[in-house]
C-alpha cells in the first residue's frame, strides 16, 4: 500500500458515507448501501452491509496515529495468532493486502463476529480466559515488535501528566494538588517497578478489557489489537479482575490457574497490578484531552473537562496512592 503522511487527512471530516462505501467496494465487495457506526472513538468502525453476503466490519484508522509499518505489524500479529487457532479476529486479506487506503484514509476489513461481554462469573470461565491469554502470550514471546510502542512509565505516566498541565486542562484551584499527587504517584510506581526487578517484556494484546472480548457458546474471541504493544504479561490480565481485594484475589487465582497450563507466569509481575491501573487512569484522562477537538468526543463524553470531573479524578488518584501502599495480591 502506498500512502505518504502528506496525503493523509488530518481528521475524519472527509469520511462521508459515500467515502466509506466506496472504500469497501474498492476492495471487491458490493455494498448494499447500508452501514451502522459501531462503538469506537479512537478509530471509526462500521458494519457495512453487502449484497448477498454477510456484512463486513470496516475499521478506519485515526489519521496520523500509527505509521503504516505499525499497523501492518498489528495485522501480522493477529494473523500469527489466528494461524495458531487462537480466537483472535484478524483482518481480511484482499489481493494479499490487509491495509488499504481510499482518499487518504487507511482502513482494514474484518469478518463480522457476534458475541457478548464476558461475565467471567465462574471459575471455569476465568480459567478458560486465562488459557487463551496464555496462548496469546506464548506466541507473543517468540519475537519482538519493531514498530509498536512499549508500555512504560514515561509514555503512560509522565507524558500524560505533562500534557494535561501544559495544555491547561487542570483547573487552577487544584493544579498544585494535582502536581504534588502525580509526582508522588509516579515515584511510587517507579519504586514498584524497581522492586519487581527486570521483567520479560513480550508482545501483548495491550488493551484486554472485557469490551474487547466477545463471548459465545464456543468461548471467548479477542478483538481490536489496535493497542497491541510490548510489556509485561500482567497487563493483559489485571483489567479482567474487579471488586474488593478478596474478590480480585480469587478471580486472579482462577485466571492464572488456566494461564500456567500454556505459559509460565512470573509472580513478581503481581507487584505491577496497581501501578498499571494508576498509569491507565492517568493516560485515560490525557487521552480524552488529546482528542477533545474531535467532535465525537464532547458528544460521547460530555462530563469530561468539568471542574467536577477533575475533582473526582483527584479523588481516584488519591485512592490509588493508598492502594499502592498496600501489599500486592498473591496467588
Amino acid at each position: 500500500m502506498t500512502n505518504s503522511p502528506e496525503s493523509q487527512p488530518t481528521d475524519y471530516a472527509g469520511l462521508t458515507p459515500d467515502t466509506l462505501l466506496d472504500a469497501v467496494e474498492q476492495c471487491g465487495y458490493r455494498s448494499d448501501g447500508r452501514f451502522i457506526a459501531l462503538n469506537s472513538y479512537e478509530n471509526r468502525v462500521y458494519q457495512v452491509g453487502l449484497e448477498d453476503a454477510t456484512p463486513v466490519i470496516a475499521k478506519f484508522y485515526r489519521p496520523g496515529r500509527w505509521s503504516n509499518e505499525a499497523i501492518l505489524e498489528e495485522h501480522r500479529f493477529a494473523q500469527e495468532l489466528a494461524s495458531q487457532e487462537i480466537p483472535v479476529i484478524a483482518p481480511l486479506s484482499v489481493n494479499g493486502q490487509t491495509l488499504h487506503c481510499h482518499q487518504g484514509y487507511r482502513f482494514a476489513l474484518y469478518r463480522r463476529h457476534g458475541g457478548h461481554w464476558p461475565e467471567l462469573a465462574t471459575r471455569d470461565d476465568r480459567e478458560w480466559i486465562g488459557r487463551f491469554i496464555a496462548r496469546i502470550h506464548a506466541v507473543g514471546a517468540t519475537r519482538p515488535f519493531s514498530h509498536r510502542p512499549q508500555l512504560d512509565i514515561d509514555s503512560l505516566g509522565h507524558r500524560s501528566v505533562q500534557y494535561l498541565l501544559q495544555q491547561h486542562f487542570i483547573p487552577a484551584h487544584i493544579e498544585t494538588a494535582y502536581r504534588t499527587l502525580t509526582d508522588d504517584l509516579l515515584q511510587q510506581i517507579t519504586t514498584a517497578y524497581d522492586n519487581a526487578g527486570k521483567l520479560r517484556n513480550i508482545r501483548l494484546h495491550g488493551d484486554c478489557h472485557p469490551g474487547n472480548i466477545l463471548w459465545t457458546s464456543d468461548g471467548p474471541h479477542f478483538v481490536d489489537l489496535d493497542d497491541c504493544r510490548t510489556g509485561p504479561a500482567i497487563q493483559d490480565i489485571w483489567m479482567l479482575i474487579s471488586g474488593d481485594r478478596h474478590e480480585m484475589q480469587g478471580q486472579l487465582i482462577d485466571i492464572i490457574e488456566g494461564y500456567i497450563q500454556f505459559h509460565d507466569f512470573d509472580h513478581r509481575e503481581l507487584l505491577l497490578i496497581e501501578p498499571l491501573r494508576t498509569l491507565r487512569i492517568l493516560h485515560y484522562a490525557a487521552w480524552l484531552a488529546r482528542r477533545w477537538e474531535d467532535p465525537a468526543f464532547p458528544r460521547a463524553f460530555p462530563w469530561f473537562n468539568s471542574a467536577r470531573y477533575w475533582e473526582e479524578h483527584i479523588l481516584a488518584l488519591r485512592e490509588q496512592a493508598s492502594l499502592l501502599n498496600e501489599p500486592a495480591l498473591v496467588i
